[in-house]
């Protein structure tokens, strides 16, 4: 394991020189499905070394060697924090071990919170979706943005910080939105700049898209109130929902219905606007998904025009070209 990751290190030599000199110091360093260890992740977040076993655990000296192999390579002294996340769910062995200190990480200049263990699961700050805010980045400027799904709004916070002239962040996890709340903060932006929204994706994307509000009532039950919000299309909507879920008003499944997501969001994005559409579901194909990406458009009314695909960089290796997370631009 100790040459396996020391040679993933090697290989990301120049990559490691690219994102310092963009003041970058949250990346992968150990990508282990594609790199000869079947569920282990060595990620850096800022000060700290995130360790994470996916499909069984390691004890405390291997941790302790991996820790010290990546600080002499960087040539850092990062805190190492090991979750186990081999049970049922990929839930941590240790999930009511919390960290109250404030971490800040760094990406393309822009400040985040970072935490290796908080109340949730995940990271606060997906790594493989750099290069969906590095295009975010490179392209907000000036334009109103719906970050829909928004979790703890690093792509708000990103387009926001280049200029954009509005940016709506929606999730229902209010704890997700508190951290985009505080990434918000750390980068000096204001409530004229960027703003918050708890609600269910359904709710929230239909009254912007204009679309009627259905939801499944049991008999004898009176229907759950939801949060208003008046109709509006932007330039730019970012939509990256999760595998799955599912609420009083409709499911959200990337394999079998990602049209229930897709429609409200093109409604949402205004004629000549682009929307950026992700799908982390391993097991769909690219091109599958992008026929249901057109056909829906197409029944939509809102065909796509132009098609560009974004990979994840180069931290996140793929010997067959197929990553998990698949990402485009639609040109509407």
């Amino acid at each position: 394991m100790i040459d396996l990751l020391q040679q993933a290190l090697e290989r990301r030599t120049d990559l490691l020189q690219q994102l310092a000199a963009e003041n970058t110091d949250c990346y992968r360093l150990f990508h282990g499905t594609n790199e000869g260890v079947a569920g282990l992740t060595v990620d850096r977040y800022g000060p700290q070394l995130l360790i994470q076993t996916f499909h069984s655990p390691i004890d405390q000296a291997q941790v302790s060697e991996i820790t010290a192999v990546v600080n002499s390579f960087l040539s850092t002294d990062l805190e190492a924090v090991y979750n186990d996340r081999s049970a049922r769910n990929s839930r941590r062995s240790d999930e009511h071990q919390l960290d109250d200190s404030e971490y800040v990480g760094h990406e393309l200049g822009v400040s985040y919170q970072v935490k290796g263990k908080h109340q949730g699961q995940d990271p606060l700050l997906f790594l493989d979706m750099r290069a969906g805010r590095r295009w975010i980045q490179q392209n907000a400027a000036g334009k109103s943005v719906l970050n829909l799904f928004s979790y703890t709004c690093g792509v708000g916070v990103v387009a926001a910080a280049a200029g954009a002239s509005r940016v709506l962040n929606v999730d229902f996890s209010t704890r997700s939105l508190q951290v985009g709340e505080r990434n918000a903060e750390l980068n000096s932006l204001t409530s004229d700049q960027i703003s918050f929204f708890q609600s269910d994706f359904f709710t929230a994307a239909k009254q912007l898209a204009g679309i009627p509000i259905r939801q499944r009532v049991g008999r004898g039950r009176k229907p759950k109130p939801f949060p208003r919000i008046d109709e509006e299309q932007f330039d730019l909507v970012f939509l990256d929902p999760p595998r799955w879920a599912k609420s009083p008003f409709g499911t959200v499944d990337l394999i079998r219905d990602y049209p229930s997501v897709l429609k409200p969001s093109l409604l949402a994005t205004k004629p000549g606007g682009q929307l950026v559409c992700a799908n982390n579901v391993a097991s769909v194909s690219y091109d599958e998904w992008l026929d249901v990406i057109q056909r829906c458009a197409t029944k939509a009314g809102r065909p796509v025009q132009g098609i560009q695909q974004i990979e994840p960089e180069t931290d996140f290796p793929s010997p067959d070209g197929q990553h998990p997370l698949k990402l485009v631009v639609l040109q509407l």
